[in-house]
């Protein structure tokens, strides 16, 4: 079985959940059947050139500087066309549903949608990509609802799709949650990550990793983090703002906080992952204050690396962090913004005050991330779809 795999992000160039997916996906469907990944250049690369099952697509020429939803779809017609031979494809997010749609209609085979996010629950993108929001959606849409399956990352996930889509047969979207290498990220008690950013190893600290997004409820946790325990330090790793608006706004509540407090260190760009996964280790409690979220592949990296999880109860988040177990929820109602900051500063405290409790909750954690959501098991049932769609 030959299976064109499509994506925006593969490695080198990962920088959101849906890259990591798609990264140890296609490493454990390697073994499974002939995969052939179709990604987007990175700067470095040539377009359209084939490196060991990788084929990576650049936008066509003359589009620089317009609309990225315009050169989003050229990127898809790109890979549409260089799918001839497979038997079936599989797309991973907006920026390459078309390619997997056209594919569909052009080559005649079945075409598989992995739903990371819906584009109607995210209307803070018209902020980012301006009339192309309306181009995103649509190509979502018109994918999603054609699809021979919809692979949702969550039980949320899949109710939230047949909310969006009501055209969609519900017998056609199917639950396999995200994974987590846990022979990758594990606990690492090194310290030389920790020593060259200047963190003081006698205090607690609360940890964030992730982009700086509306979805990723950022400011929140900075407005939250004006009343923690004042012995707590707090990291960011914290990049790639969505717009220059939101960047700045990140910017300023940085600096206000660091005038009120000692301890707050904020880490710009993407660090590898090795000091990723040291920072996860050492850190009393990871913090995820998003406002939207499928699953969220970082609280499984936390809880891989033995670290109890404060987050808000949304989306597939509940599915992975079992509240009072492996972490703490929090519940998040847009309507009343104060509530959810003022919970997660209490959740916050609640467990740099108890650190044995925190211990218990982040060894809780790495035993269900080694239980449940291994990408052997992710691969198996995706494997058995596409079999399941060949028949």
């Amino acid at each position: 079985m030959k299976v064109g795999l499509l994506t925006r992000e593969y490695p080198p160039d990962v920088y959101g959940g849906a890259g990591v997916h798609v990264e140890f996906l296609a490493r454990e469907l390697r073994a499974l059947t002939d995969l052939e990944v179709h990604c987007w250049a990175g700067s470095e690369d040539s377009a359209s050139e084939r490196d060991e099952g990788v084929v990576r697509h650049r936008a066509a020429a003359g589009l620089d500087g317009v609309n990225d939803a315009l050169r989003t779809f050229s990127v898809d017609l790109s890979m549409a066309a260089a799918l001839d031979g497979c038997e079936l494809v599989h797309s991973h997010t907006w920026y390459a549903n078309l390619a997997g749609h056209v594919a569909k209609l052009l080559h005649g085979v079945p075409h598989v949608v992995t739903a990371h996010s819906l584009e109607p629950l995210r209307p803070w993108k018209a902020e980012q990509l301006g009339g192309g929001y309306a181009l995103s959606g649509w190509a979502e849409r018109t994918a999603t609802e054609a699809a021979d399956a919809v692979v949702a990352v969550s039980r949320g996930m899949r109710d939230d799709i047949l909310t969006c889509y009501p055209a969609l047969d519900p017998a056609r979207v199917r639950v396999i949650h995200n994974g987590i290498d846990t022979r990758l990220y594990r606990p690492d008690h090194g310290t030389a990550v920790l020593k060259r950013i200047g963190l003081d190893p006698e205090r607690p600290f609360v940890l964030f990793v992730g982009r700086i997004t509306r979805q990723k409820g950022v400011p929140h946790l900075l407005r939250a983090a004006r009343a923690l325990d004042p012995d707590a330090q707090l990291v960011l790793c914290a990049g790639a703002p969505d717009t220059p608006e939101i960047g700045r706004e990140f910017r300023e509540l940085v600096e206000e906080l660091g005038r009120t407090r000692d301890g707050v260190h904020w880490i710009p760009e993407m660090l590898p992952r090795p000091e990723v996964i040291q920072l996860l280790t050492h850190a009393t409690v990871f913090a995820c204050p998003s406002v939207y979220e499928p699953l969220g592949i970082v609280n499984l990296e936390a809880m891989a690396c033995g670290t109890a999880v404060v987050a808000s109860a949304v989306g597939g988040i509940p599915e992975v962090v079992d509240d009072g177990g492996t972490g703490l929820l929090v519940p998040y109602d847009e309507r009343h913004p104060e509530a959810f900051e003022s919970g997660l500063t209490e959740a916050l405290n609640r467990v740099l005050d108890e650190p044995e409790s925190a211990a218990r909750m982040g060894a809780a954690g790495r035993e269900r991330a080694v239980r449940d959501f291994g990408w052997d098991q992710v691969a198996r049932r995706t494997f058995e779809l596409y079999e399941e769609l060949l028949k």
